[in-house]
């Protein structure tokens, strides 16, 4: 029998601190989502920053442990930085409050296209990823 074709195709999938949460609590959603990525050779990637943001909430560490182990940690370069510096004031926002989805929105943009980022931050995301990366909220 045919496998179905997704709607997606090989790209990357970013998740941030609220996307990764949610896969290590087994969230349906999210988990689905995940699998089809993975089922259609999508990247799963997470920013630096977001497992040390991730500890801050109630996720056994060796529980993040083995799901971060799935996944591509991508490094803040100082590309990286400077194109977060640049979306922060492109969308007129505060680096002090919004510099962990900015190093998130930097990494999604340098990633292979098409480019998805599973966020809790819909609205913020989409001001500083634009059109090129698609959003989806968890």
């Amino acid at each position: 029998m045919a496998r179905t074709r997704s709607p997606l195709s090989a790209g990357t999938v970013v998740l941030d601190c609220e996307a990764l949460v949610k896969w290590c609590e087994a969230d349906q959603r999210v988990t689905a989502f995940v699998r089809e990525a993975q089922d259609s050779d999508f990247r799963l990637v997470v920013s630096a920053m977001t497992p040390i943001q991730a500890q801050d909430v109630h996720v056994k560490s060796n529980r993040l442990r083995w799901y971060l182990s799935r996944l591509k940690i991508e490094p803040v370069t100082e590309d990286i930085s400077s194109r977060a510096i640049e979306l922060l004031r492109e969308a007129r926002l505060n680096g002090h409050k919004y510099a962990i989805d900015a190093v998130v929105a930097a990494t999604a943009l340098r990633s292979v296209r098409p480019a998805i980022v599973l966020t809790s931050d819909e609205d913020d995301m989409s001001k500083l990823c634009g059109k090129v990366v698609r959003v989806i909220p968890v």
